[in-house]
C-alpha cells in the first residue's frame, strides 16, 4: 500500500472554513496533528474556535468529508478537543500581521 503524502492531507484541511472567519482550520491552528496508519486510515486532533463553537457537530464532518476524499485515504476519525483555545497553545498558523 503506498503511504500517503501528508501535503495532500493538509491540502484538503484547508479547503474547510471556519464560517465566522474566512480563514481554513488549518491555518487558524485548529488542526493539532494528524496521525496515518500503515493502512492509510488518518486520525485527526482538532479542536474548535470556541468551547461553545455554534458549528461543533458540523465542523468534524465537514474535516472527515474533505480527508477521506483524499486519494488513498480508507477511514478517517476526528477527535475533538474543547481546550486550550488554539491561540493559547501557539497553533496558529495565521501570520502575526493578520
Amino acid at each position: 500500500m503506498e503511504k500517503l503524502e501528508d501535503q495532500k492531507i493538509i491540502d484538503a484541511l484547508k479547503t474547510v472554513f471556519d464560517p465566522e472567519i474566512p480563514v481554513n482550520i488549518y491555518e487558524l491552528g485548529l488542526i493539532y496533528k494528524c496521525e496515518v496508519s500503515p493502512t492509510n486510515d488518518v486520525l485527526i486532533h482538532m479542536t474548535l474556535t470556541t468551547p461553545h463553537c455554534p458549528v461543533a457537530d458540523e465542523m468534524p464532518k465537514k474535516v472527515k468529508q474533505a480527508v477521506v476524499d483524499v486519494p488513498g485515504v480508507n477511514n478517517v476519525s476526528c477527535l475533538l478537543y474543547t481546550s486550550p483555545s488554539p491561540r493559547d497553545r501557539g497553533c496558529s498558523r495565521m501570520p502575526s500581521s493578520a
